[in-house]
């Protein structure tokens, strides 16, 4: 059984996004993410707390080749939280060469009211779909708390993470390279809908109510680049299903429905991340 990992915020369901095929200038950004702009940190935290200024950090990686390419932000129903809010950007390095169908790009997560440590993550965007994928296991995750001298943490933090890219290309190579039986694709799958729909008891008592959808439906492909049975592509077409619904299912009830997409924007990361996981594992068993 495979369990979600959990990461050390969570995003209200009201965050604003905003993506773009080119990077964003400040002037879209605070429109999108004012919080990313706070000149100091909310007046609930202590003086032990060490406000770490996203834009500084962001024109700083922005001189080392850095560029953000999407921005979201959290709200807040408290009168005033809301421009300290946590927030998160993903970012690509101009150092890259794209001759693969994805970028590699650093997820920056941070906040200045307490609810979040200052977090770096991999991930990969994949251009045909616009599905901005997380890494699992195979680059370390790094978290900075909001204390002490870390300005230089940061920076070099994001260059950590960027040095690690090699090998998740090479595992993701490794997905596209294996190919997989009907069977295989199921059991995939099956494990994915465990992930997104967990455990539903039903409301009398009455045991289980069984997912919404089926495992072949998950691993239904929306689009002809989405077709073939290696690993690397049921990981999106079962990712991508998983995370932006749509489809017509049942409840527990019988009535009709279409699935809903992940709302929270950590949820989507820690689903993502578990569905990577998934894959490595599978990738593992058939090697």
């Amino acid at each position: 059984m495979y369990s979600t990992p959990t990461l050390a915020t969570h995003f209200a369901r009201n965050t604003r996004v905003l993506r773009a095929e080119q990077p964003l200038g400040e002037d879209q950004m605070r429109a999108a993410a004012p919080s990313i702009f706070a000149e100091g940190k909310h007046t609930s935290r202590s003086e032990r707390y060490t406000y770490i200024p996203t834009i500084e950090v962001l024109r700083g990686l922005r001189k080392e080749g850095f560029e953000p390419f999407m921005v979201a932000q959290g709200g807040s129903r408290v009168e005033g939280k809301a421009e300290f809010t946590k927030h998160m950007i993903r970012m690509r390095h101009a150092g890259q060469v794209q001759t693969r169908p994805e970028a590699n790009e650093i997820i920056l997560i941070n906040s200045h009211d307490g609810a979040s440590s200052y977090q770096m993550l991999a991930g990969l965007l994949r251009f045909v779909c616009c599905n901005g994928l997380v890494v699992g296991d195979v680059v370390e995750n790094i978290r900075i708390p909001h204390k002490g001298n870390i300005q230089g943490e940061v920076i070099e933090g994001a260059f950590r993470v960027l040095d690690q890219f090699e090998q998740v290309n090479e595992h993701t190579e490794a997905m596209k390279a294996l190919q997989l039986e009907p069977s295989e694709e199921i059991a995939f799958a099956t494990a994915a809908l465990a992930l997104r729909f967990g455990e539903r008891t039903v409301e009398d008592g009455g045991g289980h109510r069984p997912a919404p959808i089926t495992a072949e439906q998950l691993n239904e492909a929306r689009r002809i680049e989405d077709v073939g049975h290696d690993l690397w592509r049921l990981f999106q077409r079962v990712g991508e299903n998983a995370l932006r619904g749509g489809q017509p299912g049942r409840s527990a009830h019988g009535r009709r429905l279409q699935t809903r997409p992940v709302g929270s924007i950590d949820r989507g990361v820690s689903l993502n991340r578990a569905l990577w996981m998934l894959a490595e594992e599978m990738r593992k068993l058939k090697s």
